[in-house]
């Protein structure tokens, strides 16, 4: 049973578990469930995903239930005036705060399927360090390990895009088998048991297509993610509505 954070006549919002994919893709085609499958079963009517969610990240999804909604909510994204955050856990210690605009090439579309190789497009990331540690155990070269839970803001909507922009200043995101560092990866898995990846989207902003009053729909971290939260001191971290 999927977990419903908003819902009204055009609009429902899912807080989609990590590892569940939004639609069928070539690249896992051995995956049976899809949120989309999923949601549609749950609430019994025919639902359309307005925006993307990685199968690894977790939190806000959402869907349109009629065809205005639909092309309002596309409209915004296109226009980039819907506000996203995301959390993520990081290896080492990012500066308090940036803006990453590295041009990314888009290699897939939305279903996973190659496409031929096209010039990088424009990107755009801000992010803020929220809060940082040194844990106490040789993970790679070094006595200790850094990590850093970070806010990000993409005002762009490149594939895998927050992913790459933080593998660009060398702060990838844990849990990122792509793009991030097997070793880090591994001790997560086997010091915290946390075998996903530690990205997850925790609130839209946007105006209601239909009325145009101003929405926020929020995610909390739920499961591994929160846990390792709590476990590096970080439980009471005051999370900002925009990382800028």
């Amino acid at each position: 049973m999927l977990t419903i954070l908003h819902r009204d006549e055009q609009l429902i919002a899912i807080d989609k578990p990590a590892g569940l994919l939004v639609h069928r893709s070539d690249i896992d085609r051995h995956e049976t469930r899809f949120a989309v499958q999923a949601l549609r079963d749950q609430v019994g009517r025919r639902v359309q995903p307005v925006h993307r969610l990685d199968k690894g990240t977790s939190g806000v999804l959402l869907f349109a239930l009629d065809g205005e909604a639909s092309r309002g909510m596309a409209a915004q994204f296109e226009r980039n005036e819907v506000a996203k955050t995301y959390l993520a856990v990081v290896r080492g210690w990012p500066p308090e705060s940036g803006t990453i605009t590295h041009p990314l090439s888009r290699t897939h579309d939305e279903y996973g399927n190659a496409l031929a190789a096209a010039e990088p497009q424009s990107a755009r990331t801000d992010f803020r360090r929220l809060a940082i540690v040194d844990w106490p155990c040789a993970v790679d070269r070094h006595p200790t390990s850094r990590y850093a839970l970070v806010a990000l803001a993409p005002h762009t909507g490149r594939r895998h895009q927050l992913r790459r922009h933080l593998k660009h200043i060398a702060h990838p995101v844990v849990g990122d088998a792509t793009h991030g560092k097997g070793v880090h990866n591994r001790f997560f898995r086997h010091e915290f048991g946390c075998h996903r990846l530690l990205l997850a989207c925790i609130a839209l902003r946007f105006r209601h297509p239909r009325t145009g009053d101003p929405l926020t729909i929020r995610a909390p971290l739920g499961d591994r993610f929160a846990e390792i939260c709590r476990r590096f001191g970080w439980g009471h971290v005051a999370v900002p509505d925009t990382p800028t």
